[in-house]
C-alpha cells in the first residue's frame, strides 16, 4: 500500500515501525546512543536507531530540532519520520543535518486516515520516500 503525504524533509529511509505518544527530542532523547531518555514517556529505554518513527506530532522545546541534527549527524536518529500533523522544528533539524552533514532523515506528513493506518502496523517494515513524500506499507 503507497500513502501519499506532504515532505517535510527529503531522503529515503527504511525500517520498522515504532509509534509512540509525541516525544520532545530536547531532554527526551540522548542523541549518542539514540534511546528514549525521558523518565515520564512510554517509550522510555527504547532505541529509535533505524526504526520510522510514527508519531502525531512532536513536543516541547525548539531545541528539539539541534539535538534530532546531531542524532542524524551520529547516525543515531530515526531512519525516518512520519507524522499526523507538519513540525517545523523537527523538520528545521533534518534539513539542517541534510545542508551540513549531508545526511537525511525524511519526515513525511499524512492525512489523519492515512496516518492511523501506519500508526497501527505494529512493528512492520516500512519504506519512507521524503522526496516524493510517500510511505510504503507491505
Amino acid at each position: 500500500m503507497m500513502l501519499i503525504g506532504r515532505a517535510q524533509a527529503e531522503g529515503r529511509g527504511r525500517g520498522a515501525i515504532l509509534a509512540i505518544p509525541p516525544l520532545s527530542f530536547w531532554g527526551g532523547y540522548d542523541p549518542e546512543t539514540g534511546r528514549v531518555i525521558d523518565r515520564s514517556h512510554p517509550a522510555l529505554g527504547r532505541y529509535l536507531v533505524a526504526k520510522v518513527l510514527v508519531m502525531p506530532h512532536g513536543r516541547g522545546s525548539s531545541s528539539s530540532s539541534t539535538v534530532l541534527a546531531e542524532a542524524i549527524r551520529l547516525a543515531t536518529a530515526p531512519s525516518a519520520i512520519v507524522l499526523a500533523e507538519p513540525d517545523p522544528i523537527l523538520a528545521t533539524g533534518a534539513i539542517v543535518a541534510q545542508a551540513l552533514y549531508r545526511r537525511t532523515c525524511p519526515i513525511v506528513v499524512l492525512a489523519p486516515d492515512e496516518y492511523a493506518i501506519v500508526a497501527s502496523a505494529a512493528s512492520a517494515d516500512v519504506r519512507v520516500e521524503g522526496d516524493e513524500a510517500k510511505v510504503v506499507v507491505p
